[in-house]
């Protein structure tokens, strides 16, 4: 058999499939067309910081290098507040506090010599998004979403290897899906961060032992990457 008419079978199965559900009776059925409407979300982050290493070699020859082992997990809470544009579109300002810390490894190019660190990172985020809904289909209906973000860092610890700048902006995309319950509405969601600003604080007073200066001179540039996973009750 052709191969295309095979694909077109299979994709007409797929259709049909779905749209030729049995329809059952909607919970909600008017609850996406409040004008706004609030709720909160809980769940899981994955930090991460995209290294690109300098090649610093120090006065004595050492030669360092950073990298981020694994992804460190972290717990995440906020507010959802969101604001009706047409059936299909919304927007939404989900201010979250974002709890976790991030590990680095040093290592010494020519000894394999390894210095580990751990950096708290509690992020405040003000993340302002647009939601893109499909048809809803009895009761559920997935969305993409995608929007900017400025954050605060509220983890600054000083007098450690590596310092990360108060601040940091960047944009986010994320797909999810709504649940309608009789009276709330729950959508699991993912969401991926990618900051834009360089987060690495390269001035460093703070250091009272200088020989520590080499693992900020070992990194050109770090930016914050953040897999987040998340549980919204609207």
């Amino acid at each position: 058999m052709n191969k295309k008419i095979v694909v077109i079978i299979i994709f007409s199965f797929l259709f049909f499939s779905t749209y030729g559900q049995r329809q059952k009776v909607k919970n909600q059925p008017y609850g996406d067309q409040r004008l706004y409407h609030f709720g909160l979300l809980v769940g899981l982050n994955f930090q991460d910081m995209m290294i690109t290493n300098s090649g610093y070699v120090g006065e004595n020859g050492e030669s360092w290098y950073c990298e981020i082992p694994n992804y460190s997990t972290g717990f995440s809470v906020g507010l959802i507040s969101d604001l009706y544009l047409n059936p299909y579109m919304n927007l939404r300002f989900t201010p979250t506090l974002h709890f976790g810390d991030q590990k680095y490894a040093f290592i010494e190019e020519h000894t394999d010599e390894t210095y580990t660190a751990t950096i708290r990172s509690n992020f405040l985020n003000f993340p302002l998004d647009v939601k893109f809904s499909s048809m809803r289909l009895n009761n559920y209906r997935p969305y993409l979403i995608a929007g900017a973000y400025g954050a605060w860092n509220l983890g600054r610890k000083k007098d450690e290897a590596i310092l990360l700048k108060p601040y940091d902006f960047g944009f986010s995309i994320g797909i999810g899906c709504d649940f309608y319950l009789p009276i709330v509405k729950i959508c699991p969601e993912i969401r991926f961060n990618f900051g834009l600003v360089d987060m690495v604080e390269k001035d460093r007073p703070d250091l009272r032992d200088r020989n520590m200066l080499k693992y900020t001179q070992s990194i050109a540039k770090g930016t914050s990457r953040m897999i987040v996973l998340t549980f919204n009750f609207e």
